[in-house]
This record gives C-alpha cells, structure tokens and sequence, in this order.
C-alpha cells in the first residue's frame, strides 16, 4: 500500500522513475547531487515506491528531540563530522553484521558547493566488499531512480571517472550548489 501511496505522490509532483535496482542484497547507493533538503523526502519516496528500505547518514544536529526519533526511525544514522570516530570501520562493521543492508550517502557532505566529494562512500563499500549504485534526482527532467552499479576497484581515480560519467548532465534543485565531481588530492 505505501508503494502505490508514494508512486502516486510522485505522480502527482510530475517525477518520473527509473527502476532500475541491483540485483544485490547489500551495497552503498550514492545519493547526488545533494543540493535541497527536498532531496531526502524525495529519495524515501522513490525507495518506498519500488519496495525497498534503506539506511542513511545525515548530520548529526538534525536527530535532536523528537524529530531525531522519527529520523532514526525511517533509517536514519546520525554522524558528527566534527569528529573523526571512525565512520568508515562502523559503517563496514555495520554491512558485516547485515544479511542485506543498502546505505545510501551523498558525497557531497552538504547542500552546498565543496571541492571535492568526501570519498566515504567509496571506502565503505571497498572494505566492506559490497557494489556501489549510482542513485539520483534530476531537477531539471524531474526524474529520479538508481542507475548503475559497480564494485569498486581499489583504484578511487579510475572509478570515479564511471562516476563523473554518470551523473553528467543530472542537476539538482539549486545548480548553483553542484560542485565538481573530484577527490581531494593525496
């Protein structure tokens, strides 16, 4: 009843959805670009629309008081980026201890324009030894789904082209937000 509910939510705001889920019971689903807070409702929507339920890190200043209840409560993990406690070994802990398991992230740490793209996603799912699936939402078609689903290789610089070829041409809410698809030097 809830997917029938959201896909005509969906519907009715004119999104279209690209249903296209990998075959897995685990992987990490990328989530970009992230630049509205519409981006979260919208992806529950989606995931909620094709059946499935997944976890997601947000900022841990947003689960305070109630509203931190009802967040935990639709797959919500609070982070404190303030603090280096060890997300990544947690995060693979976490996949380890699943039978399925999907963890969506937006690289992009924030709605706002950054350099670089913070590469956890890329380490959570190369230690945890799960696919990584490309989700979007595209403002400017209005179109939302998942995409394509790789594992990654050990090699972020070469992966990340697949990446940056995927999501060309995606836009967010505020395109202005959209940084490039890049990983900070070593």
């Amino acid at each position: 009843m809830l997917a029938v509910l959201s896909r005509f939510i969906l519907r009715i705001l004119c999104w279209t959805l690209e249903i296209n889920l990998p075959p897995h019971k685990k992987y990490v689903l990328v989530g970009a670009p992230h630049t509205s807070n519409w981006d979260l409702p919208l992806g529950l929507l989606y995931m909620s629309s094709v059946g499935l339920r997944f976890s997601w890190a947000g900022k841990h200043t947003i689960f305070r008081g109630p509203l931190g209840m009802i967040l935990r409560s639709i797959g919500g993990i609070p982070v404190d980026r303030r603090i280096r406690s060890g997300f990544i070994g947690q995060m693979t802990e976490l996949f380890d201890s699943k039978e399925s398991m999907i963890l969506a992230i937006t690289p992009e740490g924030t709605r706002s324009k950054v350099p670089y793209w913070k590469t956890g996603f890329y380490y959570i799912a190369l230690n945890a030894q799960v696919p990584i699936t490309l989700g979007y939402l595209d403002y400017k078609e209005k179109k939302l789904g998942m995409g394509y689903t790789f594992f990654p290789s050990g090699n972020i610089e070469k992966d990340m082209e697949i990446v940056r070829a995927f999501y060309r041409g995606k836009t967010g809410r505020h395109p202005e937000h959209q940084g490039e698809i890049a990983v900070r030097p070593k």
